[in-house]
Parts: C-alpha cells; sequence; structure tokens
C-alpha cells in the first residue's frame, strides 16, 4: 500500500463527515466548559442547563446567521461567476498552452491562485473547470500527462483564499462595529470601546506583509509545480465533453424577459453602476474601505446577471451552485453555538490567557497559526473558525498588545494552508474532474509544505 493510500485511509478513519466533526466539538465544547468553568454555587443540572441556553444564544445569534448568508452567497455567487461564458472561453484559450504536464500544473496554478484572490468560489469551480478542460484537449490530442497534478493545481487557490479579497474574517472585520459586537460579554467595556470600529483592508489584504506573501505565493507555487511535473509520469487521458446541449422549446408571452440579453444586461448593469457609485462617492475611490461582506456580493450579483446574458441562465447556474453552500448552511449555526458556549461560560477567557502565558510579540503570530491550521482540519470552513477562534485571538492579541490585524492575518494563512490537507472543500473539484482524493493528495501536500515556508517567513520578517 502507498503512502497516499494509507494517508487517506489513516483520514477516513480518524475523521468522520463535517458536520459530524461540528457536532462532536459540539459536546466536546460542553464538556471542557461543564468541568472548567462550572460556579461552585450551582449545581450539575442547573449549570447543564445555562450552557444549554448559551449554546441556544449562540445557535441562533441574527448577526452570525447573517454572517452565515454572506458566506453562503459568496461562495454561490462565485461559483454562478464560474460558469459564465466569458470565464469559459478565457479558460479555454489558456488550454490551448497547456501541451505538457509542467506547462499545465504552472498555468492553472497561476491563474487558479489570482482568481481565487479575487473570491474563493470562483478560484474553486474555475480550477476544477480548467483541470477538466486540461484533461480533455490532452484526451483529444493524444497528449501523456500527470492528470492529479493537473487537479491539485486546480485546488491551489484554496491556501491563499483567505488572504485575499474573499477571506472570511478580513471582510467580516472590515464591517463596522464587528469586533465589538464579538468581544461583548468577553472583554471589559472600556477595552471594547478601544478596539478599532473596523479593520480595513488597508491594513490586512493589503498590508506590506500579505502583499510581500501573495508576491510569493504568485512566484513560488506555479515555479514549484512546474518543477513537479518535470518529474512524474504521464500517461494517456481518457476525459470526453460530458456537457449535455440544452434544446429550448418555444420561448413565448412573459417567459421572454427570462431570456431577455437586454433586460438582464439592464439590470446587472444598474447594479454595477451603483457599485461604482459607492466606491466614487461613498468611500471616496477607497476600494479598501469598500470589500465588506455585502459589497462583495453585490459585485458579484451584477457581474453574474451581466455575463450570463439572461435571468434563465444565471437562475440555471444558481441550482448547479447551490448545493456546494450546504455544508455553511446547516454548519455554521452549530460553530455559533460553539462560539456561545465558549464566550458565555468565560471559556474564551481561560483560553486567551493561556496563550498569553506562553507567548510573546514574536511568537504569538507563529502560534496563532499553527493553532489555526490545526482547529482548519476539524473546521473546514474559514467562517466558521473565525466564530470560533476569533474572539480568542482578538482578547491574547489586546492583552500581549500585539498587532490585531497581524494576528488575524495568521489565523487567515493557518486557516487556508491545511486546505491542502483536509479534502473537504475539494469535494466540487473532484467531481468535475473525476479525479479521487488520494490521487491528489501527494501534490496538495508538496503545496502546503512550500506555503507553510512561505507563511512563516512572511509572519517572522514582518
Amino acid at each position: 500500500m502507498s503512502f497516499t493510500d494509507k494517508y487517506t485511509k489513516v483520514f477516513k478513519y480518524l475523521l468522520p463527515a463535517p458536520f459530524t466533526i461540528a457536532i462532536s466539538l459540539t459536546v466536546i465544547t460542553f464538556l471542557i466548559a461543564f468541568f472548567s468553568t462550572r460556579p461552585d454555587t450551582e449545581s450539575f443540572s442547573e449549570y447543564s442547563i445555562q450552557l444549554l441556553k448559551y449554546w441556544e444564544e449562540g445557535l441562533w445569534n441574527s448577526g452570525l446567521l447573517v454572517f452565515a448568508i454572506q458566506m453562503m452567497l459568496m461562495l454561490v455567487l462565485g461559483h454562478v461567476l464560474a460558469l459564465t461564458k466569458p470565464v469559459n472561453y478565457i479558460i479555454s484559450l489558456a488550454v490551448k498552452s497547456c501541451n505538457n504536464t509542467a506547462k499545465a500544473a504552472a498555468l492553472i496554478t497561476l491563474l487558479t491562485v489570482m482568481v481565487s484572490l479575487f473570491n474563493w468560489g470562483l478560484g474553486l469551480i474555475f480550477g476544477a473547470i480548467f483541470a477538466r478542460k486540461v484533461a480533455e484537449h490532452a484526451t483529444q490530442l493524444k497528449l501523456k500527462i500527470n492528470y492529479p497534478i493537473i487537479g491539485a493545481a486546480g485546488y491551489s487557490g484554496l491556501m491563499v483564499w483567505h488572504g485575499g479579497l474573499s477571506g472570511s474574517s478580513l471582510a467580516k472585520i472590515a464591517e463596522p462595529g464587528h469586533l465589538k459586537e464579538m468581544m461583548v460579554g468577553i472583554l471589559p467595556e472600556e477595552q471594547i470601546l478601544a478596539l478599532p470600529e473596523t479593520i480595513s483592508y488597508s491594513e490586512t489584504v493589503f498590508s506590506d506583509m500579505n502583499i510581500f506573501v501573495t508576491a510569493l505565493l504568485l512566484v513560488i507555487l506555479p515555479l514549484a509545480m512546474y518543477w513537479m511535473g518535470k518529474r512524474t509520469i504521464n500517461t494517456l487521458q481518457n476525459v470526453s465533453d460530458n456537457e449535455v446541449k440544452e434544446t429550448l422549446s418555444k420561448i413565448e408571452g412573459a417567459e421572454k424577459l427570462d431570456h431577455s440579453a437586454l433586460f438582464s444586461w439592464f439590470f446587472g448593469g444598474v447594479i454595477l453602476f451603483y457599485v461604482g457609485y459607492k466606491i466614487a462617492i461613498d468611500y471616496n475611490f477607497g476600494l479598501w474601505n469598500f470589500f465588506t461582506p455585502n459589497n462583495i456580493n453585490l459585485l458579484l450579483l451584477s457581474l453574474a446577471i451581466i455575463l450570463h446574458k439572461s435571468f434563465y441562465n444565471f437562475i440555471k447556474a444558481i441550482d448547479k451552485a447551490i448545493g456546494g453552500a450546504s455544508g455553511i448552511l446547516i454548519q455554521f449555526p452549530l460553530y455559533f453555538g460553539i462560539m456561545g458556549i465558549m464566550k458565555s461560560s468565560g471559556l474564551v477567557t481561560d483560553i486567551s490567557a493561556f496563550f498569553v502565558q506562553i507567548s510573546n510579540e514574536t511568537t504569538y503570530p507563529i502560534f496563532t497559526f499553527l493553532s489555526a491550521g490545526l482547529v482548519n482540519i476539524f473546521v473546514p470552513s474559514g467562517g466558521g473558525q473565525w466564530a470560533v477562534q476569533g474572539p480568542i485571538i482578538v482578547q491574547a492579541a489586546n492583552e500581549l498588545g500585539i498587532s490585531l490585524p497581524k494576528s488575524i492575518m495568521a489565523l487567515a494563512y493557518g486557516d487556508q494552508l491545511t486546505n491542502m490537507l483536509q479534502p473537504f472543500w475539494a469535494l466540487p473539484l473532484l467531481g468535475i474532474t473525476g479525479l479521487k482524493a488520494k490521487e491528489i493528495l501527494p501534490y496538495t501536500l508538496f503545496l502546503m509544505i512550500i506555503g507553510t515556508v512561505i507563511y512563516l517567513t512572511g509572519l517572522l520578517i514582518f
């Protein structure tokens, strides 16, 4: 049995489905909070009910449920954008240059990383479709390629997304008042008032550290995949175009509005104009202040409607994309419930105190990075992880007097890195490409090792 077969077997043996993991973490958090925070004045039954109330408060927290819908829309609209003809045209043009594994792996990695820095849902589906098209191209021309490397290259965007424009934690802290609202009941009122109203993208996505790290990723990752592609065994592929062409019946009456390119262009154009107005007038051309979850989704909505050329095509793409958001819909509230227990029981404060005791200004971002990578294996969602780990990071950074934006970037780096180890978000790619998780894992692990060096370098230099 090969290393990857053993690795895949161990991974499946140790980790159940993500929903089961969320339930298990809920139970574990409940038990830890019960035995470590129960006041002597409360009985076992009284405190159990109290913890359940804390859990329910977190589960249905209206502000956090808004966050869940924002992240669902970000994924779905990004996926819908990836299904437009212009995106498909760009992929088709790029495929013509992919005549061997090394060139294909490098080009797919470069473009997928660039697209994922704009939107993670778009990047995920873009990379998957790109990898599939390369395999179809190789089949048609009878070229020998290593398809698993190509598939791994298409998944590379999930290793950089959280440091980009659609990063869950970065977009959320750019919203006015989010940090202060999140820390109510954890920090004293005077410390909450001292927290920044917002942390804009100028301090996170467009910070010197993240620009440096992103530049390294854009250069080193494609070169590394090119180098790997030169040293692999290639085989002939048998991957054909499985797209089913739809034949429409005669369009009559009001149904013509559904298929009207003019109507969809008009409506999408009005939204896009309003986006431009907001950037110019409301934000005085300050792009880094514009990027909040609602504004990102507004931009994605306008582009998706315009590029699909009709509401019919747009809704058809929504139907294809919506299944990918099911994990967010059902798992996020569970993570919010975990946060409710940790926050109201005082467990967040205890964990933060532990990090403060073992950390200093240099080591704290590194510990945050490593712990975020570990947590992501069990909480495979940047938004869910921010709900659970965010308050701990904010409180510990506040007590140590360490840069809050850098601490949050450390979480973002750790969260995205171990996506190369955790195949949860690879499921759409595996479905599109027809590959298996164990086939791409050796190469995604290779990417993860390189990414670890890059991220640690950025955190230590800055």
